[in-house]
């Protein structure tokens, strides 16, 4: 859980809450829309994820472990990048914000990365879905904190007479020393057993071990059963989900509600929703098989759009609103704690989790980044109305993956996790 605090706050530093203090300082909208390129780390991470399953950290994972090692040094390249951003005026020198948003971006990148790694091999497979849970409830907190605390800052310097060139770099220095919190989980914890020969692992210089890992970690993975159907199913599992989300806010203005009922009922009642949907992810994780799992948070995310066709038939009505929002999220957030448990559960193999793990994260995130792009398109032909139905009927690839691979027997026992290709990096 506080490692999860501490991995929800920069994310909005580089987007949400850059645009919001941008938007401030009077800088362009074509320039602040420019700024959201910043966030491609988060997509790319697994580019790098080898390094933190190969290479030491000097000095700290001769003390702290290789994982904590990883985890203390992000999150201290962090803590600096954060104060270096909210340093900077972006409408003074705006290539050197994009520079410190860039540098938040990739040191939170790699706190997500060493942090899935952590989770995966800290937890047995039982605990994966309450572990989860925890981190995603924290998260939420903190991407909360990190949007409107950062706000609450500014407007309390704003009155206090602080010159506006100083306020967000207040703001922003405050959710800096939050970061702290995951410092302080880092020290109070224990490294991950590590399940490999350390002393064959390190042989090589570090570009071979970097190498080596890179190589195994894909070469395992490809190797298990069904792995095609595997691959497309982390695609496709949150699809019509994220297709459906990217049009939430525009469809709620649009069809007649004010930003009061925006910020009140999609932000407030959809965040309490959310963070309920993410516990009861975790229980029913826990009291069932990962395949009935599955199913039911897939069946649940699928038929919550149709709520939206519902209220897009009704109109304007808060008290529809307010029951749509909640089961959206709410299932939204089953969903996604079902899901990250099923992706924890992938990655057995101790010699390269990070690697692993990214590239799956990166995977499933292909739906709402790419694949998503065109929903305002369809919005557009269709009408909100059958919109949502379509996003719903999207679920089907996903349901039909899901058939094929329990048909096969990928969740038998744990015959679905492991490949049969080369040993681990070592």
């Amino acid at each position: 859980m506080l490692l999860g605090f501490s991995a929800g706050l920069p994310l909005a530093l580089s987007g949400s809450t850059l645009a919001i203090w941008m938007t401030d300082r009077g800088v362009s909208l074509s320039a602040i829309g420019l700024f959201s390129l910043v966030g491609v780390p988060y997509t790319l991470k697994f580019l790098w994820a080898p390094l933190v399953d190969a290479w030491n950290v000097p000095v700290l994972t001769r003390l702290l472990g290789r994982r904590r090692s990883w985890l203390l040094t992000s999150q201290i390249l962090l803590i600096a990048a954060i104060f270096l951003l909210g340093a900077m005026d972006p409408v003074a020198s705006p290539y050197f914000v994009a520079l410190g948003a860039l540098m938040v971006a990739i040191a939170s990148a790699t706190q997500d990365i060493v942090i899935d790694a952590f989770r995966v091999e800290s937890l047995d497979e039982d605990q994966q879905a309450a572990g989860v849970a925890s981190y995603v409830a924290a998260y939420r907190a903190a991407m909360l904190t990190a949007t409107a605390g950062v706000i609450a800052v500014v407007a309390l310097m704003e009155a206090r007479g602080v010159p506006l060139s100083m306020v967000w770099a207040y703001g922003y220095w405050a959710i800096g020393l939050l970061v702290l919190v995951g410092c302080a989980a880092v020290l109070l914890a224990r490294e991950p057993e590590r399940q490999q020969d350390d002393t064959a692992f390190e042989a090589g210089s570090p570009l071979e071990r970097l190498l080596r890992t890179a190589t195994a970690a894909f070469a395992d993975f490809l190797s298990k059963p069904q792995v095609l159907a595997i691959l497309a199913f982390v695609v496709l599992f949150k699809f019509c989900d994220a297709f459906a989300g990217v049009m939430t806010g525009p469809f709620v203005i649009d069809i007649g509600f004010d930003k009061a009922a925006y910020a009140g009922i999609v932000k407030g009642v959809g965040f309490a929703a959310a963070l309920g949907g993410g516990v009861a992810g975790g229980l029913l994780a826990r009291a069932l098989p990962m395949a009935p799992s599955l199913w039911i948070a897939a069946v649940v995310q699928m038929a919550s759009n149709l709520m939206f066709s519902w209220q897009a038939y009704v109109g304007v009505d808060h008290a529809l609103l307010t029951a749509t929002i909640l089961v959206e999220n709410f299932t939204a957030g089953v969903g996604t704690v079902i899901f990250i448990a099923y992706l924890s559960g992938l990655c057995t193999s101790t010699s390269h989790t990070a690697t692993q793990f990214a590239l799956l994260t990166a995977l499933a995130a292909v739906g709402r980044t790419v694949m998503s792009a065109l929903s305002g398109y369809v919005a557009e032909a269709s009408g909100w109305l059958w919109f949502f139905v379509i996003s719903a009927v999207l679920a089907i690839p996903a349901l039909a993956l899901l058939a094929y691979l329990q048909a096969r027997g990928h969740f038998t026992e744990d015959k679905y996790i492991r490949g049969s290709g080369p040993p681990p990096a070592h």
